[in-house]
């Protein structure tokens, strides 16, 4: 069981239930500053960690996450104070299930430009959903009921039928990324 943690700069509120026998769900809201970040990091490697993957998994599962609540930080929530960053992990007995959600305009992920294009070499936008595509092994950005953003991303339980995977392992880090959405 994660530690609830009450600090005076982080507000946020922990929801858990049972969802049928095997699903565990949590839920998190994370101020728009960017000690949001590590927490979000620290709450999904724990996670990650009991539920039997390895450290090169835990690697990749926490820098998505990293990722993903410093683009809802930056570019959706545009560093406002006021927004909220919303974190949801499902864990089913087949695969850890993350949503990063922000309070932004939302975006559509063909339009996010290619960092390994060579025009976008030196930019830095994009490096971190392509980071997110590599490492997980689903991926994709919907807009949100409140419409901004909703990263989902998904990584199969070590053990888990991988019929969806790539099946070594590897979590997806040694194939292209997926296009579109």
């Amino acid at each position: 069981m994660l530690p609830i943690l009450r600090e005076k700069n982080w507000a946020f509120c922990v929801v858990t239930r049972r969802m049928g026998q095997e699903t565990k769900h949590l839920e998190v809201t994370l101020e728009t500053q960017v000690e949001s970040v590590n927490l979000a990091e620290e709450m999904c490697l724990r996670l990650a960690e009991a539920a039997g993957f390895g450290e090169d998994e835990c690697y990749r599962i926490g820098m998505s996450v990293r990722e993903g609540v410093i683009n809802a930080f930056h570019y959706g929530n545009k560093e406002k104070p006021e927004k909220k960053i919303h974190l949801a992990i499902d864990l089913t007995p087949e695969k850890m299930i993350i949503h990063v959600t922000d309070e932004g305009a939302g975006f559509i992920l063909k339009d996010v430009p290619d960092p390994l294009a060579e025009e976008n070499l030196l930019s830095t936008s994009g490096r971190g959903i392509f980071l997110m595509r590599a490492f997980m092994d689903e991926f994709d950005v919907v807009k949100s009921q409140k419409g901004g953003a909703e990263i989902v991303m998904s990584k199969r339980l070590p053990g888990a039928d991988s019929a969806q995977s790539n099946g070594n392992g590897s979590g997806g880090h040694d194939r292209a990324p997926r296009r579109g959405a």
